[in-house]
């Protein structure tokens, strides 16, 4: 009941921000999508912009992955994703697009011993939302981004199915190349615990980018990475993000890019980066006019 509750005040507060800037007929909803492999329904929002038609133009789909803990509400409370997305579509950053938010609280986005949120999310979710929506399906539409957790599940994603996205962002990813340190909250998550309870970190590297990375350089194709993380970050997410953005730099130095900010592991960081990092993922997406149905590529970064 409190988490009925807890949808009504945010969807109740979108409308009526929308309202009162009277600007935006975007559209932000919460559904909910019957999963085999989570045994149980899989939540997530769907973002579809003002000019959404559903016998218009196909749109590019930009996917956000929540960090550890958290849920699809993460990206309305820390990044108001509606009106961010609203202000970046009007002003020509980005195209119009549709955008998902999933809710997987403690699953790191890869398939474990509780939950199979990978296999959800590519067999499940992405071709429910290519055959239900007016989406440019395959690799060229599709983006992914996420913060800590959901860093390190674009970065997992990025490295496992290159053939599958255009571009990624991770913000602060909690990509460890080594174990995660004290305070992490991979040590205590179900997808890297063993039968007895306790961290395992052969769970850990199996789904890790240094594993990942040298199937991953081994094929043609490359995905274009946005990386950041702020210089305060308590959990030592900065050094951990630089070192990932070395080892992608010496395969392919024009496809990466790397800042650090001022903060620490928090909104703050996020919220304030997102904007640049959204720019530079949507770089390598088509872009859709709703009146020539055109495809339009954006222009090369």
């Amino acid at each position: 009941m409190r988490h009925v509750l807890r949808w009504v005040a945010v969807l109740l507060g979108v409308a009526v921000t929308a309202a009162a800037n009277g600007v935006s007929a975007s559209e932000l909803t919460h559904r909910v999508l019957a999963s085999k492999a989570l045994k149980g329904d899989l939540s997530y929002l769907i973002y579809l912009p003002d000019e959404y038609d559903a016998d218009g133009p196909r749109y590019p789909v930009l996917y956000l992955l929540h960090g550890a803990g958290g849920d699809e509400t993460s990206w309305v409370d820390g990044a108001h994703i509606r009106q961010r997305a609203d202000q970046l579509i009007a002003s020509g950053a980005i195209p119009p697009s549709i955008i998902v938010v999933p809710s997987c609280p403690t699953c790191w986005w890869v398939d474990g011993s509780k939950d199979k949120a990978e296999t959800a999310f590519w067999d499940e979710l992405v071709p429910f939302v290519d055959r239900t929506y007016r989406t440019l399906p395959g690799k060229d539409g599709r983006l992914i981004a996420g913060f800590s957790a959901g860093g390190y599940g674009a970065v997992h994603f990025a490295m496992k199915y290159p053939d599958r996205i255009a571009a990624v962002a991770a913000l602060s990813p909690a990509v460890y190349a080594d174990t995660p340190p004290e305070g992490s909250a991979a040590l205590k998550q179900p997808p890297f615990l063993g039968p007895d309870g306790k961290f395992n970190k052969d769970s850990w590297t199996a789904n890790n980018y240094p594993r990942l990375s040298q199937s991953y350089f081994a094929q043609r194709s490359r995905v274009p990475f946005y990386l950041v993380s702020g210089d305060g970050d308590q959990l030592g997410i900065t050094f951990e993000t630089a070192l990932l953005f070395k080892t992608l730099f010496a395969k392919q130095p024009k496809l990466v890019e790397f800042r650090v900010v001022d903060g620490e592991h928090d909104w703050k960081v996020w919220s304030n980066t997102l904007d640049d990092a959204l720019r530079y993922i949507y770089r390598y997406v088509p872009r859709a006019h709703a009146r020539q149905h055109q495809l339009v590529l954006a222009p090369s970064p």
